[in-house]
C-alpha cells in the first residue's frame, strides 16, 4: 500500500490550519483529502464521496463538534481510523479517547495542533502497516448482507486467526486469542467489522463460536503434538452467556476432541457485564467449573465496576491497549497500569497487557513488573498454518524468535 491511496478527511474550523493539513498530506503522498469546517459538513462529504480510511478530527470547534461527528460515524464504516488535532487539556484528551474506543473506532494517534509532517509520517506508516484489508475506496465495503454472511459461516469461510501471547519476561508463548478473519473468494481477507455485526443481529454468534472452537481445538492438537502447548482464549459477548445451553454445548465439544477445559480461556468485555443476570452468572460459574480459565478483556475501556469484578469468577485481567498507547506522554497511563498490577495480585488474576507496538514499550512495562503481554510488537494475527509455522521458525532460530 502506497502513501497516495490513502484517502484523508481533515475535520478543522480554522481555515488557515486546515489548508496547512490538507498541504502536508499531500506533500506526504496523500492525493486524496478532503476538507470540512464542522462536523455537519464533513458528514455531508462523506455522503458525496464516500468512505475515508484516516479523518484528521479536531474536537472542540462552532457548528457540530468532533464529538458529535465521531459519535454520528462510529461503526458505520464511514472512517476506518481516527487521528485526534487538539489543543484539550490531557484529561479532557484521555476521556476523547475512551469515548472514541467506545464508538468503536480505532484511534491511530494524538497529534495535537499545530500539526508536523515528521509526527503525521510515522502514523501514516502505522496505519499501512496495520491494515488488513485494501484501502477503502469511494465504494468502501459496507456491512455484509445477511444472505451472504450466512453462506461464508456454511462454506466455512469464516476461519479462526490466531493473535499470540507471550510471557515478555522470558520471551515463551503463553497462548493465542482466537480471533476471526471471512477469507472471502474474491475480495480476499476481510476484518471482523464487516460480518460480526451482522451475525450479532442474525443471533449466530454463538454458531461462530462454535465453529472456531473446531478449529482451535484441532489446531490446537496439532501444535501439542509438535511440542507447543497452546491455550486457546476465545471472545464471549456478554449477551452470549445469558443462553442456557451454552456450557453443555461447549462441554460437548471439548469432549468431542478429548480436551479439558483447562486449556481455554474466555474473554469477555467488561460492558456489558456490570448487570450480569443470573443466567449469565451461573455460566459464568460453569465454565469455571469446568476448567476453564476467565478473563475481563479491554480492562478500563469501558466504566470498570470493582464490585462487579469481585463478584465475578474471573481469574485473568487483560489491560486496554489505550494504557500502553499513551504510557510515554500520559502519567495518569503508567499509574493506571501500576495499579491494575497491583490489584490482580491482590485478588489472585493473572494480568495480560495488550496494545504493546514498540521495544520502549516493551521495556518500560518489563520494569514496571509486568509478566504476561500481547501485541504487535511481538506478533500480529495469522492463520492456522502460519502459527505452526511461526512457532516452528522461533524454535528452530533464536534470532528469528527475538525478532519477532
Amino acid at each position: 500500500m502506497s502513501g497516495h491511496s490513502l484517502r484523508i478527511l481533515i475535520l478543522e474550523d480554522d481555515s488557515f490550519q486546515r489548508a496547512v493539513a490538507v498541504r502536508m498530506f499531500q506533500s506526504l503522498g496523500c492525493h486524496d483529502v478532503f476538507e470540512a469546517s464542522d462536523g455537519s459538513q464533513a458528514l455531508a462529504v462523506l455522503q458525496q464521496v464516500g468512505a475515508v480510511d484516516i479523518a484528521v478530527c479536531d474536537l472542540q470547534m462552532d457548528g457540530m463538534d468532533g464529538l458529535a461527528f465521531l459519535r454520528r460515524v462510529g461503526r458505520s464504516g464511514q472512517v476506518r481510523s481516527i487521528i485526534i488535532s487538539s489543543a484539550l487539556s490531557a484529561d479532557l484528551l484521555t476521556a476523547a479517547h475512551q469515548l472514541i474506543a467506545l464508538l468503536g473506532l480505532e484511534l491511530l494517534g494524538d497529534v495535537g495542533k499545530p500539526l508536523y509532517a515528521d509526527v503525521l509520517h510515522p502514523l501514516l506508516h502505522k496505519y499501512q502497516s496495520t491494515c488488513t484489508v485494501e484501502p477503502v475506496s469511494g465504494n468502501t465495503l459496507p456491512l455484509a448482507c445477511e444472505d451472504e454472511v450466512r453462506q461464508a459461516l456454511a462454506l466455512q469461510q469464516l476461519q479462526a486467526w490466531y493473535h499470540p501471547k507471550f510471557n515478555m519476561q522470558t520471551g515463551e508463548v503463553s497462548g493465542v486469542e482466537v480471533l476471526c478473519r471471512w477469507l472471502h473468494p474474491s475480495k480476499g481477507v476481510l476484518p471482523p467489522a464487516i460480518f460480526i455485526p451482522v451475525l450479532e443481529r442474525c443471533g449466530l454468534l454463538d454458531e461462530l463460536l462454535f465453529t472456531q472452537l473446531d478449529q482451535a481445538l484441532s489446531l490446537q492438537e496439532q501444535a501439542r503434538g509438535r511440542g507447543y502447548p497452546l491455550n486457546m482464549a476465545f471472545n464471549l459477548q456478554a449477551a452470549q452467556l445469558a443462553n442456557s445451553q451454552l456450557t453443555y454445548t461447549l462441554k460437548g465439544i471439548l469432549t468431542r476432541h478429548v480436551t479439558p477445559g483447562s486449556r481455554l480461556t474466555f474473554e469477555l468485555t467488561e460492558t456489558g457485564l456490570l448487570q450480569a443476570p443470573a443466567a449469565s452468572l451461573e455460566n459464568l460459574v460453569r465454565l469455571r467449573m469446568m476448567g476453564c480459565r476467565l478473563s475481563i478483556d479491554d480492562f478500563g475501556a469501558g466504566f470498570s465496576s470493582l464490585q462487579r469484578l469481585c463478584q465475578l469468577p474471573f481469574n485473568e485481567i487483560k489491560l486496554d491497549g489505550e494504557f500502553v498507547y499513551n504510557l510515554e506522554h500520559e502519567p495518569r497511563c503508567a499509574a493506571v497500569i501500576d495499579s491494575t498490577l497491583a490489584l490482580g495480585k491482590a485478588l489472585g488474576m493473572s494480568v495480560v497487557i495488550e496494545g504493546i507496538e514498540t521495544e520502549a514499550q516493551c521495556q518500560r512495562l518489563l520494569a514496571m513488573g509486568c509478566v504476561e503481554g500481547q501485541g504487535y510488537w511481538f506478533a500480529r494475527p495469522m492463520s492456522g498454518q502460519d502459527l505452526l509455522h511461526w512457532l516452528q521458525q522461533r524454535e528452530a532460530s533464536p534470532a528469528f524468535a527475538a525478532a519477532s
